[in-house]
């Protein structure tokens, strides 16, 4: 059994901390950044669409932005509403914690309709790359919650349970790394192993990220202890479970237009 004693501050300069969390970021954007340019190379020459990767740099800029706004927004208004209403200012304090994934996946999104309507290219042609690629950061950041010794799970006698001592001195399930495994690793393998399939159809990647996403998400939820401030909704579902089931509901509603050709131009 480990005992949790990773500190999330990789160096400490006083005046300034360099932390793993941040470094998750920058090092999933990076590096998702150059394999989504790969899969565009790709797909440029099976003439599945004609553009110029070189462009595709101005998109990370509006991805990085989305994720920031729309993962703060979504953590505020789906996670502690009640709290920043009273406290609006916090809002901004980003450096304090709180980012909601699901806020920062409607953020992407967003900014991506809004760049692809500039360069006027399909823009599931864009999500699909993004989605394809979307389980890197995923990997790092809950990697990084990890490290940072957040989003813990429920008390556990599996031979895998971890002790986080400033949380208590009980067992508990690693449920960021059972995600950083499923919706990282296991995710990204079937996403990428379906985009170089020449038959896979435009929008089939997304539609495949919003479902099994949602089920690994939900699956991992059992593991997971619901956000204090929340518990569960109808002391049933945690918060996390009912916003994926939704994704799960929108992916098989693109799956059946992906399916009809419907987002071909």
């Amino acid at each position: 059994m480990y005992i949790h004693d990773l500190n999330p501050v990789l160096i400490n300069f006083g005046f300034f901390e360099i932390r793993w969390y941040s470094l998750a970021y920058i090092f999933g954007i990076l590096i998702g950044w150059w394999v989504a340019k790969k899969i565009i190379v790709l797909k440029s020459k099976n003439r599945t669409v004609t553009f110029d990767v070189k462009a595709f740099d101005d998109l990370i800029s509006y991805i990085i932005i989305s994720i920031i706004i729309g993962g703060r927004l979504g953590y505020v208004i789906f996670y502690n509403p009640s709290y920043y209403f009273d406290n609006p200012l916090d809002t901004f304090k980003i450096w304090q914690g709180g980012m909601s994934f699901h806020g920062a996946l409607m953020g992407v999104v967003f900014g991506t309709y809004l760049f692809a309507k500039k360069v006027k290219i399909n823009l599931f042609f864009f999500l699909d790359v993004v989605a394809c690629v979307a389980p890197i950061g995923i990997f790092f950041g809950r990697v990084a919650n990890f490290i940072n010794g957040e989003l813990y799970g429920k008390p556990s006698n599996f031979f895998l349970s971890v002790i986080f001592p400033k949380v208590d001195n009980i067992p508990r399930h690693p449920s960021q790394l059972y995600e950083a495994v499923l919706e990282g690793i296991i995710l990204f393998i079937i996403l990428i192993s379906a985009f170089y399939k020449k038959e896979t159809k435009i929008g089939i990647i997304s539609a495949t990220f919003m479902i099994l996403y949602g089920f690994f998400r939900i699956a991992v939820e059992q593991f997971r202890e619901p956000d204090v401030q929340i518990g569960y909704i109808f002391n049933l579902f945690s918060m996390g479970s009912i916003l994926s089931f939704s994704m799960i509901l929108i992916g098989l509603f693109i799956l059946k237009k992906a399916v009809n050709n419907e987002f071909i131009k």
